[in-house]
């Protein structure tokens, strides 16, 4: 992406982190303009992937996140300010890998203790772990991690951070981050027993599920945020993001078919 050329951002921790490009393209109208459209394009992703035919994320989220790259290009910002330059992507791998090996740790003892292997009885994995596989290393990074990142820390995060500063932004950005996940929480009470059991069935339930799923997921969209904020790159919530979502599928996939006798024991 192009230099918008007067300079970088307040508060460099090393790397690219905290880099936005200033310049009077990313300020006030144009600035108003570049966000409403990156909104609609999220909701016009979100759209597509809760009423589309299976599979649909996987050519939605690519290119929903090259139209936002697009806008944030024509709006001023380079790949630095999104958290793709070529100079932060060492410290964000490095990040990446941290966050990772700790999710990876973190699943092995909750897979293996009685009290917390509940959790991944989701009956979405009954397939086998193949599935699974192709779930976790196909469909979550294009169809899931790709554009959300580069939407809600890349583009979304940059914009705001200019605007409001980097605190006001992760607080937006977070927050539009646990709406995003309404509609794909709005049948986790009936697909995972451990939410059941806690939230409840019937339509109390599903709402308990929702909003306990919104709460959490803009938690996590304030880490991931941080992440992105110290590394400078988006190498790092990706990381993250990508061992939560997929490590927890293939991690399911694992105690599903242990528990129910498809994997010798």
């Amino acid at each position: 992406m192009a230099s918008s050329g007067r300079g970088e951002g307040r508060g460099r921790r090393g790397g690219d982190a905290e880099r936005v490009t200033t310049g009077p393209s990313i300020h006030g109208t144009a600035t108003r303009r570049t966000l409403s459209a990156t909104v609609a394009v999220l909701v016009a992703v979100a759209a597509a992937g809760r009423f589309g035919p299976p599979g649909t994320m996987l050519l939605a989220g690519p290119l929903g996140a090259a139209v936002l790259l697009a806008l944030a290009r024509a709006a001023g910002l380079d790949a630095g300010d999104v958290g793709i330059g070529r100079r932060s992507w060492r410290r964000g791998a490095a990040y990446a890998l941290v966050c990772v090996s700790a999710v990876a740790a973190v699943y092995a003892v909750a897979a293996l203790l009685p009290a917390t292997r509940p959790a991944f009885l989701d009956t979405r994995y009954r397939n086998g772990l193949g599935p699974a596989v192709t779930g976790a290393l196909v469909v979550v990074p294009l169809g899931t991690v790709l554009f959300e990142e580069i939407a809600f820390r890349g583009v979304l995060w940059a914009l705001l951070c200019r605007r409001t500063g980097a605190a006001r932004a992760t607080l937006v950005s977070s927050g539009l981050f646990g709406l995003w996940h309404v509609l794909p929480s709005l049948r986790l009470n009936r697909v995972n027993p451990a939410v059941a059991q806690i939230a409840g069935s019937g339509r109390i339930g599903q709402l308990l599920a929702v909003a306990g799923a919104v709460v959490f997921t803009t938690a996590a969209g304030a880490v991931l945020c941080e992440l992105r904020r110290r590394s400078g790159s988006l190498l790092a919530p990706a990381g993250l993001h990508w061992a939560v979502n997929g490590l927890a599928i293939l991690t399911a996939a694992g105690v599903v078919s242990w528990w129910e006798g498809t994997v010798p024991r």
